[in-house]
Order: structure tokens, then C-alpha cells, then sequence
């Protein structure tokens, strides 16, 4: 599996709880961090937040204190990453993109870092 593939998208009133998931191959040598984007309509995509290898996470300001990122391993070759969001609102209204940051190993050096988008998941809050 090349890209990550993302889960967990649907339709929740406002004040309403999703959490995402993003299955991908696991942490490779050159995988910098998997991070979650977000694109409503006629909106550019943006920023929601990441996570590393060491489970280091940042969350967009504006985001803070409601989206939280987590990740665990459930076995040797899948690796989840969750996006839980709460106290959802209609403009939460979006598109959910999970990318993969990785780059190619070159003896222990990691260069031509890449993006590998999924194809995203729809999630919907109404009023």
C-alpha cells in the first residue's frame, strides 16, 4: 500500500463527536509524519494536524481544545492514525485528507521527501 487510506467519515448534528481513521504501511525509515488536511467547498485545503513516529502532535490553532491526533499499531504491517474531533460545527464541514510525508533512503540520509495523499473521507455537520 503506497497511499494512506482514510475512514470514518459521515454526517453528525452540530456538538457532535467523528473520529477518522488512516490506515498506512507503517513508519518507514524516511516517513516524516502523517498529517491530516482538511478542504471545504470553494476553500483552499488546510492544515488540521500531525503526528510523528515518537507520537509527537500539533494541531492547528484554531482546532485546539476540540481535534486531538493519536496512532497505534494494531500489527507488524498497518499503522493507524486517528483524528477524533468533538464539539463539531457546521463549518468542520469538509473533505479529510490524510497525507504521508516520506522520502527515499540513500544509505542513512532521506532525501526527495514526497507527499502520498488518500483519497479522503466526507464528513458533514448540520445545525
Amino acid at each position: 500500500q503506497v497511499q494512506p487510506e482514510e475512514s470514518g467519515g459521515g454526517s453528525v448534528q452540530s456538538g457532535g463527536s467523528l473520529r477518522l481513521s488512516c490506515s498506512f504501511s507503517g513508519y518507514t525509515y524516511c516517513t516524516y509524519d502523517m498529517s491530516w488536511y482538511r478542504q471545504a467547498p470553494g476553500k483552499e485545503r488546510e492544515f488540521v494536524g500531525d503526528i510523528n513516529r515518537n507520537g509527537v502532535t500539533h494541531i492547528a490553532e484554531s482546532l485546539k481544545g476540540r481535534f486531538t491526533i493519536s496512532q497505534d499499531s494494531k500489527d507488524n504491517e498497518k499503522t493507524m492514525v486517528y483524528l477524533q474531533m468533538n464539539s463539531l460545527k457546521p463549518e468542520d464541514t469538509a473533505m479529510y485528507y490524510c497525507k504521508e510525508m516520506r522520502g527515499t533512503r540513500v544509505l542513512n540520509a532521506c532525501i526527495a521527501a514526497e507527499d502520498y495523499w488518500g483519497q479522503g473521507t466526507q464528513v458533514t455537520v448540520s445545525s
